[in-house]
């Protein structure tokens, strides 16, 4: 494993401040120092970039392609020693990190068939019409182009999926944009194995070496450089909320400002509908005392919120979701100050007025650093409503249950809401019937609503929307997971009156690719 920066394809120094990685369980120093980048490191590597844009902008999709194809090679060449190090410096188990890896191949594998069939650009012909009266037309001819080099953060609950090589870095490469990551500083020794995979497949398929590039720092110095770098076009970023706007401040800030895409979690409501629960509620809260504590509740889809109107049925809920809360193992959370932050803020929200335990998990692995421990707690819809701390998300194994008096005061919770990732409804076959203004209301705050499932797992898929309104994202625009991932890095442009043989082969006459392609207001392969 090589612990240096990547500028550029190519292993570079850092400076003098080393970091090492640490065992998530234990607080043992891992193997390797990693140097902090400099100033000169952040430079070249965005320099580099832009270099590298001119000519990776208009390298073919199936080159392109044929690059992704080769990260997922190398990748599954170090599978297994990948994982193991992954397990070390996140604490998450082995098969949670098995299953993770296959998301990673699995994703570059969508984006590059999504290059191979091309009609992602989404082209748009409009012929002239020079007999057109009063005024002919011009021929105009507009797709998506990619935008320039992307800043990547590395995200600490998946050191693979949303890491150096995950969606944002996939999707940015697809599109046609270099990109520089900003390894996480929880799992540099992952990030170097995964970083040194792509210089590899890279320089296997002659792509420009400023297509990629590696940095590291356990602090917030070089992460804002790259955000300010006037060669930076737009940052990603999946973490917390104040981390997530402190970017988009920075990049408001600039002589030139940027798009970042900043997915910064949310309480994901989830509405259980007294159908449901008449039927199902001890098979609901088994799937809710799951889904909860999922992973340490590290998922920033995990359920934070239960809406219930009081009933004998949701008693029953109640009871089995504290049995099954209360037999959970503690699990390893992915960093000291994870756990820390996950045991203050719910200790601190106890304080507020109106709230109660429902159920505590106990830590059942004394041995071990960073032991998570659930809790599930309850207030009224009336003590929710006054309080605005109920609404923070809560980053661990923590739901808040709240009980309405009656449906009035249950659609009043949910217009009170801010933005969110999900909402799930567990209803009754037939129950939503009655049920269209809260559902029209739901739509108003999430990108995603779920039907009699549970929020954690997000599929990645064409259709998959992981994005919703502020905070949840500061774009709803876009979505962080899935192949339309891809938009956040492109912008439309048009060519007028050009001749044939210099337009890009996907507006040509003919359509030598054979892509989908709009022509004269008609979707055609023509």
């Amino acid at each position: 494993m090589n612990t240096k920066n990547i500028v550029a394809c190519s292993y570079v120094e850092g400076s003098d401040k080393k970091f090492t990685g640490v065992e998530a369980s234990t607080g043992n120093k891992l193997e390797g120092e990693f140097s902090t980048a400099t100033q000169q490191d952040i430079d070249s590597a965005l320099n580099a970039a832009t270099a590298a844009f001119n000519v990776y902008k208009n390298t073919g999709n199936f080159k392109k392609a044929a690059f992704l194809t080769a990260i997922i090679n190398e990748l599954n060449a170090i599978g297994e020693v990948l994982v193991a190090r992954a397990v070390q410096e996140s604490g998450l188990p082995l098969a949670r990190l098995q299953g993770e890896l296959g998301r990673t191949t699995g994703q570059l594998k969508m984006f590059a068939d999504l290059l191979e069939e091309g009609s992602w650009v989404e082209a748009i012909i409009d012929n002239a019409l020079p007999d057109r009266k009063p005024l002919p037309r011009s021929d105009i001819r507009r797709m998506l182009i990619p935008i320039g080099p992307v800043v990547v953060f590395g995200a600490s609950n998946f050191p693979l999926a949303f890491s150096v090589a995950g969606g944002d870095t996939a999707s940015a490469l697809a599109s046609g944009c270099p990109v520089v990551v900003k390894a996480h500083a929880a799992h540099p020794g992952t990030s170097a194995l995964v970083g040194e995979a792509i210089v590899k497949a890279a320089k296997q398929c002659d792509i420009p070496e400023g297509v990629f590039s590696l940095l590291y720092d356990d602090a917030y110095e070089v992460g804002s450089q790259l955000v300010k770098h006037p060669e930076t076009r737009a940052v990603t970023f999946t973490g917390s909320y104040k981390g997530g706007m402190a970017l988009v401040k920075l990049a408001q800030e600039r002589k030139e400002p940027i798009p970042v895409f900043a997915e910064m979690g949310s309480i994901n409501p989830v509405l259980l509908l007294p159908g449901a629960l008449d039927t199902s509620a001890e098979s609901i809260a088994a799937k809710y005392a799951g889904s909860i504590t999922l992973g340490a509740g590290q998922f920033c889809t995990n359920p934070g919120l239960l809406i219930a109107v009081k009933s004998a049925s949701l008693d029953v809920f109640k009871t089995a979701l504290v049995s099954a809360i209360e037999q959970v193992p503690s699990a390893t959370m992915l960093t000291k100050g994870i756990c820390e932050n996950y045991h203050n803020l719910s200790k601190n929200i106890l304080a507020e007025n109106g709230i109660t335990v429902l159920a505590e998990s106990k830590v059942t692995n004394a041995e071990l650093i960073n032991q998570s421990a659930a809790k599930v707690v309850e207030v009224s819809a009336a003590t929710f409503l006054s309080n605005p701390k109920f609404q923070e998300e809560i980053f661990g194994p923590y739901s808040l249950l709240v009980v309405a008096d009656d449906e009035a005061e249950r659609l009043a919770v949910v217009k009170a809401l801010e933005g969110q990732l999900t909402v799930t409804l567990m209803a009754a076959d037939n129950e939503l019937a009655q049920y269209t203004e809260l559902v029209s209301a739901l739509q108003n705050i999430t990108g995603r609503i779920i039907l009699n499932g549970v929020p954690t797992g997000v599929e990645v898929c064409a259709a998959m929307q992981h994005g919703g309104p502020f905070p949840a994202t500061n774009d709803s625009r876009f979505t962080s997971v899935g192949a339309t991932a891809v938009y956040r890095f492109v912008r439309p442009f048009a060519w007028q009156d050009w001749d044939n043989a210099l337009l890009p082969d996907e507006l040509k006459n003919g359509n030598p690719l054979n892509i989908w392609r709009k022509v004269d207001n008609k979707w055609t392969k023509d």
